[in-house]
């Protein structure tokens, strides 16, 4: 039996996952149902600063297209789905957004859709989210799932271990989830790498802090966006987050990283 991953597929995971296994996601999506995010109302001028320190960058392909410039050396991660707004009471009742062709023409190294377990729209958003992993797959593109949650759900880890359970068996390479109490049972019973989103703003020592527990836990990264650039200090911040992912600083060490202004 073949390799079910060919070249081109490992060649995109390995740029968006580096060779500790771990890796920084900067999440700038927001956009797309929150529209100018604070930090956010001009992309470039927040993420410029940040990108030497990011692993990978998250954008929609409206932001990729008119606020990044195309010669920067990092794999981008594409939002994919979408269609509903902070203003919609059914909110992340998402369709696809981008199509797998204008993927390839940005040159994207994963795509983003959001699955809503649990939900009303559960049905519609998972075999969406299965038409997504039929297109990675047939490009060699890999498919991150993001664990959305709604109003009415829960975050703890019988539920988050349900949903990114079900976005692996569905086809999904990478799944984006939160951190909750007993993390370790979540990334047990999933056979694909989890990164962790960093959710709103909490106190940086906080962010600091969950990051930590999730590495220790057995999470891949994270995919941080609001506890980077809406911080203080964002460059200090996402390098303090680096510090956690990569070399193993406890939250101490990395928040003396954060109130130096970085390592630089």
């Amino acid at each position: 039996m073949g390799d079910v991953m060919d070249w081109g597929m490992k060649n995109r995971l390995s740029r968006i996952i580096q060779k500790d296994g771990h890796t920084v996601m900067l999440a700038i999506d927001h956009g797309y149902f929150l529209g100018p995010t604070t930090g956010l109302e001009k992309p470039w001028k927040t993420i410029e600063p940040l990108v030497p320190y990011a692993d990978c960058l998250m954008p929609t392909r409206g932001i990729l297209r008119n606020c990044i410039p195309p010669d920067i050396d990092k794999p981008i991660v594409l939002r994919v789905s979408g269609g509903t707004s902070i203003l919609n009471e059914n909110l992340l009742h998402e369709g696809i957004i981008a199509s797998i062709e204008d993927a390839i023409r940005l040159n994207v190294s994963g795509l983003a859709f959001s699955i809503l377990v649990g939900a009303k729209y559960e049905r519609d958003t998972l075999l969406t989210f299965s038409e997504i992993c039929d297109m990675g797959q047939e490009y060699g593109i890999p498919v991150l799932a993001v664990t959305a949650v709604g109003r009415e759900m829960v975050r703890d880890a019988k539920y988050l271990a349900l949903a990114s359970r079900i976005a692996a068996e569905i086809g999904a390479h990478m799944v984006k989830t939160y951190y909750c109490e007993g993390f370790e049972k979540v990334v047990e019973g999933c056979p694909v790498p989890i990164v962790i989103a960093g959710g709103k703003k909490i106190p940086e020592r906080d962010a600091l802090e969950m990051a930590y527990n999730a590495i220790q836990a057995g999470a891949a990264g994270v995919d941080m966006g609001r506890n980077i650039f809406q911080s203080s200090n964002p460059p200090a911040m996402i390098q303090a987050v680096r510090a956690v992912v990569h070399e193993n600083a406890t939250p101490d060490e990395a928040y003396e990283i954060f109130q130096q202004g970085g390592k630089e």
